[in-house]
C-alpha cells in the first residue's frame, strides 16, 4: 500500500512538473474537460505516456533483476548481465545504421531491438544447455561474453557511422522514455503487468532456490523446468524494455537490493514490491531528467546511474556490518 501510494504521488508530481508547469488544481479540469487545450495536450500526449512507460520499464527491469538474482543466487546479477541488452542494442544500432526508420517507420527500432534480444536469448540458452540440463554457471559466463561481443560490435558500428547516425545511437544507448507511439507504450505496460502476474506463480520455486538446487529438488521443485521458464521470462521482459526505452542501467540491480533489504527475501512480497519500487524510481529519475536543466532533457539512463549509484553507496556505507551483508 505504501509503495502504491508513493507511485501515485510520484506520478502526480511528474504530471505537474516540466517546462510548462501545471498546478495540481489544474490536473483534473484539464484531463476531464479541456478537450483541445494546451494543458490537456501536454498531459495526455507527452507526460502521461512517459509515466506509464516509466512504470512499465522500471517495473519490468526490477522484476527481471529479482528473478535472475534469485535464480543465480547472486546479488551482483542484473538483467543486463546476460547479454540480452547487448543483443537488443546491437539490433537497434544496425537499424539506425541502415536507416530503417525512414523506410519502415517508428516500429523499426523496437522490432530490431526485439530481434536482437531474441537472438541473444537463444544463443545464451542454446550454448548453456547440456546433457544435464541448463547449467547456471555457464549461463552466466556465456551471457557476460555475449554482452562483451555485442559491445565490441556496437563500438565498431559507431566507428563507421556518420555523424547523424552516431548521435542517434548514443542518445538511444543512454535511455529515454520519450516514446511517440502510444501502442508501444500500452504494449510495454501490458507485458510488464502480465509478467508480474506470471512471476508470482514461481514464488515457491524462487524461495526454494535460495536454499540451493539440491534442497529445492528435495522440496519437490522441478528444477530444470523452473530454471528455463524463469530465464525466458526475465529475458523477454528485459529485451522488450531495452527495445522500447533503450539501455537504462542500475534499475535492475539497485531496486532488488533495496527491496530485499526492507521487504525481506520472501518472493511473495519481494516481487510485487520490487515492481512498484522500480516504477517509482524510474518515473522519479525521468522527472529529474526532464526538469533539472530545462529546456534541455538529460538521458534518463544517466540520471538512474548517478542517483542509483550514489544512494546505493551511501546506504551500503551507513548500514551496520551485519545488515550490510544482505546487500552484497
Amino acid at each position: 500500500m505504501i509503495l502504491s501510494g508513493l507511485l501515485a504521488s510520484v506520478g502526480i508530481v511528474s504530471l505537474c512538473l516540466g517546462p510548462a508547469d501545471i498546478s495540481p488544481a489544474q490536473l483534473l479540469p484539464a484531463l476531464m474537460h479541456g478537450s483541445d487545450t494546451i494543458e490537456r495536450t501536454i498531459l495526455c500526449d507527452v507526460r502521461l505516456p512517459r509515466i506509464l512507460l516509466g512504470i512499465a520499464v522500471g517495473g519490468a527491469l526490477s522484476l527481471a533483476g529479482v528473478i535472475l538474482q534469485g535464480l543465480f543466487r547472486n546479488s551482483l546479477v542484473e538483467p543486463y548481465t546476460m547479454g540480452i541488452s547487448g543483443g537488443a542494442a546491437l539490433g537497434v544500432c544496425l537499424a539506425i545504421l541502415l536507416r530503417l526508420t525512414r523506410s519502415c517507420g517508428v516500429w523499426s527500432l523496437p522490432v530490431a531491438g526485439s530481434i536482437g534480444a531474441a537472438a541473444a536469448i537463444f544463443t545464451v540458452y542454446f550454448l548453456s544447455t547440456g546433457k544435464g540440463g541448463l547449467n547456471i554457471r555457464n549461463l552466466l559466463l556465456i551471457g557476460i561474453m555475449i554482452s562483451f561481443i555485442c559491445s565490441a560490435l556496437i563500438t565498431l558500428i559507431m566507428a563507421i557511422s556518420k555523424v547523424e547516425d552516431l548521435h542517434g545511437i548514443i542518445f538511444w544507448a543512454m535511455g529515454s522514455l520519450e516514446q511517440a507511439n502510444p501502442l508501444l507504450v500500452r504494449t510495454a505496460l501490458i507485458v510488464s503487468v502480465v509478467a508480474l502476474g506470471v512471476s508470482c506463480f514461481f514464488c515457491r520455486e524462487l524461495n526454494a532456490f535460495l536454499l540451493g538446487e539440491e534442497e529445492a529438488f528435495h522440496l519437490g521443485v522441478d528444477i530444470e523446468t523452473a530454471k528455463r521458464l524463469l530465464f525466458i521470462l526475465a529475458s523477454v521482459i528485459t529485451g522488450l524494455s531495452v527495445a522500447v526505452a533503450g539501455i537504462i542501467g542500475f534499475v535492475g540491480l539497485v531496486v532488488p537490493h533495496f527491496m530485499r533489504l526492507f521487504a525481506g527475501s520472501d518472493h511473495r512480497i519481494l516481487l510485487p514490491s520490487a515492481w512498484l519500487c522500480g516504477g517509482v524510481f524510474l518515473v522519479s529519475c525521468d522527472t529529474l531528467a526532464r526538469t533539472v536543466v530545462i529546456p534541455t532533457e538529460l538521458p534518463v539512463g544517466v540520471v538512474t546511474g548517478l542517483l542509483g549509484g550514489i544512494i546505493f553507496v551511501y546506504v551500503l556505507c551507513r548500514r551496520p556490518e551485519g545488515q550490510t551483508r544482505c546487500l552484497i
